[in-house]
């Protein structure tokens, strides 16, 4: 076992992976889900098998397209909500020193600490670093938890494209006739799967999230399947 550090005492834990896994486990839920609900929502409604392909295609790029942008645009204004705010701060250190020093002992205090131990706390902290101080525990802001657009973009996007692929194949390989119990089977089977890999990754339980995951694509299925039939236009 090794000795550990400040530099390795997280490596082992999975905090580290919440920004990515998160993004990554919404772009493969949402390419699995969206492409079968779409390509089952096609089928029910069709007697051959190109426009369900082209359905699927189109939806693929569509949607990885669509949750790499979307992932980026409300990430960043997370990120800007972030940086606004640590002007505010760098603006209240300079105009209001002792009140902000006072409310960092307030929090220390909160805590548990003394009342006089949270005041020298915050006083040496704040001599060390103040604005790094005040983000981290007044903001509650720390390089774990700071928002990355492009990471979480990327991660989303790509996600999605490989959870897009495994329903465009079975479109690809199925016959027309059943094709929705088909996708229904074999998306059931990559979601379950993709419940355990993520809860795996994130080091939860491996049949909560199996379920979870499942029973929430099996109910997207079945009402894109009822709007198809309900519409039953023969494409």
């Amino acid at each position: 076992m090794k000795n550990l550090t400040l530099d390795n005492y997280l490596d082992s834990h999975y905090i580290h992976r919440s920004n990515w896994l998160r993004a990554a486990v919404l772009g493969a839920n949402d390419g699995i889900i969206s492409i079968s609900s779409l390509a089952i929502g096609v089928a029910t409604a069709s007697s051959a098998n190109d426009p369900v392909i082209l359905a699927t295609v189109a939806g693929l790029v569509a949607g990885a397209a669509s949750m790499a942008a979307g992932e980026y645009v409300s990430v960043s204004s997370q990120t800007d909500i972030e940086k606004a705010d640590i002007e505010r701060e760098k603006k209240e250190l300079v105009e209001m020193p002792e009140e902000e020093l006072n409310i960092l002992a307030q929090i220390y205090e909160k805590r548990g600490l003394k009342k006089e131990t949270a005041l020298q706390v915050a006083q040496e902290l704040t001599a060390a670093d103040a604005l790094g101080t005040h983000i981290r525990d007044e903001l509650g802001i720390n390089e774990i938890s700071k928002a990355n657009p492009i990471q979480a973009a990327l991660a989303s996007g790509a996600a999605f494209t490989v959870g897009g692929m495994l329903p465009l194949l079975v479109v690809l390989f199925a016959p027309i006739k059943g094709m929705e119990y088909w996708l229904y089977g074999f998306t059931t089977i990559f979601l379950i799967i993709l419940g355990a890999t993520a809860a795996k990754t994130g080091g939860s339980n491996m049949l909560k999230g199996m379920v979870r995951i499942t029973i929430w694509g099996t109910i997207a299925m079945g009402l894109s399947a009822f709007v198809g039939y309900l519409f039953g236009v023969s494409v």
